[in-house]
């Protein structure tokens, strides 16, 4: 779905990186083999506020900070507070009220979901029938 998702969109790619290491993934050991594969891209760790304020407790915490700039995306007007050991770059987004439950139940109800997920995604779902339905990709 990331592939179909970034298709279309200059600057992304989807990357195998971590399913194709196997095992347990941690952001310190992608962020490594990333700057090995492109030693002079900056890199990025972007999370929501919600991981964010529990980034102290990760695996190897200091190693990703160290490798990437923190970036942290805040629900609009309402700061959380941030382990104040790392340095975060603050970004706010517009506050979408939908979960991936709820998309999994619009998909499967035939309920309208535009401006959710791409048409790209929406035939992904459909053709490997993720959420046990054949419903082909037309939106509502």
């Amino acid at each position: 779905m990331v592939e179909a998702a970034v298709a279309d969109v200059d600057g992304l790619a989807a990357g195998r990186l971590e399913i194709d290491r196997g095992g347990p993934s941690y952001t310190a050991d992608t962020l490594a083999a990333l700057s090995a594969e492109h030693p002079k891209a900056t890199l990025f760790t972007i999370v929501g506020d919600d991981a964010a304020s529990g980034f102290a407790s990760w695996e190897r915490a200091t190693d990703v900070a160290k490798m990437s700039t923190l970036v942290v995306v805040d629900r609009p007007g309402v700061q959380v507070a941030l382990p104040s050991e790392f340095a975060w770059i603050r970004v706010e987004s517009p506050r979408l009220e939908v979960s991936s439950t709820d998309l999994r139940s619009r998909f499967v109800d035939g309920r309208p979901l535009d401006y959710l997920v791409t048409e790209p995604v929406l035939r992904v779902i459909a053709e490997r029938g993720l959420y046990g339905t054949t419903r082909v990709g037309a939106r509502s």
